[in-house]
């Protein structure tokens, strides 16, 4: 009696495609360098696109811009033909600083009104970094911040390129997420939301490090 041929075909991947991050930030060193050491320290995708010479409504503009184009936002220039899909879970995010820039509350209420996700900080991103290392609560502008930082960072450099031992930094991201979130708790009770010290990219960061789980399981 002939043997019947076996048919071989093709397993199906029994994990969806990770989910992606597209950042727009204003920094040319120090955010991009955060971001990209992420993606490495957790298995994340995350695709950073700085900004040069940014500004919150420039960065808001480009984000939502890009979210539209994905069909990532609430009104997308083309169709979600991906509603049901992996590529549905994909986020755009405006990371957005203070600095000496006009108040940035109407860029931030244009990208939630465009489904865009804000990763805010006052004065400046250096806030979240030293979050890292210690609670933060002084209204200092952001030179003092980053001077501040430097005294804990003796590597960041606020006048070169501005980068920190990142992988050391990130083993202390959850601890991080904690202070960031009591900071903006504190700020609240002083009826400032946005006051300063005040940062929200420990929202961004727990996101990027569930979705990374997620994906690993």
């Amino acid at each position: 009696m002939a043997r019947a041929k076996a048919k071989f075909t093709r397993a199906k991947p029994t994990l969806p495609p990770k989910q992606r991050f597209f950042l727009f930030c204003e920094g040319k060193s120090t955010e991009p360098g955060y971001f990209r050491a992420m993606q490495r320290f957790v298995g994340a995708v995350i695709e950073v696109m700085p900004i040069p010479a940014g500004s919150p409504k420039t960065i808001a503009e480009q984000a939502i811009g890009h979210a539209k184009r994905e069909g990532l936002a609430k009104k997308s220039v083309k169709k979600r033909k991906f509603e049901n899909t992996y590529q549905a879970r994909d986020q755009v995010w405006a990371v957005i600083d203070r600095d000496e820039h006009e108040p940035f509350e109407e860029p931030i209420r244009s990208c939630e009104q465009n489904g865009v996700n804000v990763a805010r900080s006052n004065p400046c991103f250096e806030i979240w970094l030293i979050l890292h290392q210690e609670d933060f609560h002084r209204p200092d502008d952001r030179h003092q911040v980053c001077r501040h930082l430097r005294k804990l960072r003796p590597e960041y450099d606020p006048h070169g390129a501005k980068t920190c031992h990142w992988a050391e930094l990130l083993a202390n991201v959850e601890i991080a997420e904690t202070r960031a979130a009591n900071q903006l708790r504190q700020r609240e009770r002083e009826s400032a939301p946005f006051g300063a010290p005040s940062t929200t990219v420990g929202e961004l960061t727990r996101a990027i490090r569930e979705a990374a789980k997620r994906s690993a399981r």
